[in-house]
């Protein structure tokens, strides 16, 4: 198996995410404190997080934690839901378990690079770009034609990280309808789902439509409960479960007894977390629209249609590369360049850049980007 390269976003973020004093690229929402987490709890959960047994955990994930997550779908129980240690150990061996060598795999770019360099380090994939100048969506007839007889998943994400697009219900009806003739998985990354902008319909879970769909989420994004390391797969076939969950013994084992544990405050509590996340970023859009209109001649901006990241172009004549480098380098704003979202597969825009907006005080970044822009003749 051909080594994995760096990541380039996680290698860029150990460099800045904690030394820039402006996170405007942050992909999750805002959280919360320990605090505020456990005030939504009954007294009996809070009674059962202190007398925490802190030992070794059911692998498969806590069975009162599955059956909570089983209830945000519609056709799945607890056997269906697997846990993970976040999404990118779902993504490592939902891949391994679907994937071997000979066979070929399909995903969008850009995309978030672990759903394109894991397939590639075990077998050949193919890129499909999703279009800027189409409201970046997915072109159905393209992916069919990227189809071999070897074609063994797709891999999609939606609503979409860098973009913020959600696919058209058409679109992802037809993808689903093309998957279930071939016979091919479908690996849908999920875990913006539920943060909508301007009442966007969001797409049902892929697990709950299609037999042989696996449905990604977790507690970082749409929750924002990064800390917990809580993420999950829900998928109607249990043999492939059953997989997984061998594999899950070579990694991470278990998860951690507290955080499964808040886990479920949260989810008990999922709706007014999420208005309260959804409310955050209507706000914080309005914010990001005044900047870029103010300077209409340096950014070409549009609305995402869900999550919390959008993806704009950079006109600038120094290019995306040098102004994402100034800009943490003298104003302390930190952003995601283009070369992040660089694809090995096929090519992917070289004038846009990624920013956040999930979380709170948002205005304080706005105003040191403004800043600089002014500073510098912008």
């Amino acid at each position: 198996m051909p080594a994995l390269p760096d990541f380039k976003l996680e290698t860029y973020f150990s460099k800045w995410e904690f030394t820039a004093r402006y996170h405007m690229t942050a992909s999750d929402a805002q959280s919360m404190t320990m605090d505020e987490l456990l005030a939504m709890g009954t007294p009996e959960q809070r009674a059962a997080f202190k007398s925490q047994w802190l030992g070794y955990t059911e692998t498969f994930g806590d069975l009162e934690l599955r059956e909570i997550i089983a209830g945000l779908y519609e056709q799945m129980d607890s056997a269906d839901i697997l846990c993970f240690a976040g999404a990118g150990e779902g993504i490592y061996i939902a891949m391994h378990v679907l994937l071997e060598k000979g066979d070929h795999a399909i995903v969008v770019t850009p995309n978030y690079q672990s759903a394109e360099t894991v397939p590639l380090s075990i077998c050949e994939v193919s890129g499909v770009a999703l279009d800027p100048a189409d409201g970046w969506s997915l072109d159905i007839d393209a992916v069919r034609a990227a189809i071999r007889p070897n074609t063994k998943l797709i891999s999609i994400n939606f609503p979409h990280n860098p973009t913020g697009k959600i696919l058209e219900r058409d679109r992802f009806d037809a993808l689903v309808d093309l998957c279930r003739q071939h016979g091919i998985w479908l690996f849908s990354d999920e875990v913006y789902r539920c943060l909508s902008i301007d009442g966007k319909p969001q797409l049902p879970a892929a697990a709950d439509v299609y037999e042989r769909s696996l449905s990604l989420a977790v507690m970082s994004k749409a929750y924002g409960l990064p800390g917990l390391r809580i993420g999950w797969i829900a998928c109607r076939d249990r043999a492939v479960i059953s997989r997984m969950e061998r594999m899950k013994h070579y990694i991470s084992i278990c998860n951690a007894a507290p955080s499964e544990s808040l886990a479920k405050i949260a989810l008990q509590n999922a709706g007014g977390i999420l208005d309260r996340n959804n409310r955050l970023i209507a706000g914080n859009l309005g914010k990001l629209k005044a900047l870029f209109a103010e300077f209409e001649g340096l950014f070409e901006w549009y609305t995402p249609d869900g999550g919390c990241v959008g993806y704009p172009r950079y006109k600038g004549a120094d290019g995306v590369e040098n102004f994402a480098r100034n800009l943490v380098e003298n104003a302390g704003v930190l952003l995601l360049p283009a070369s992040i979202y660089r694809s090995e597969l096929n090519p992917t825009p070289d004038n846009r850049f990624r920013i956040g907006f999930g979380r709170a005080n948002i205005e304080e970044g706005i105003a040191a980007m403004r800043s600089y822009l002014l500073r510098n003749g912008q």
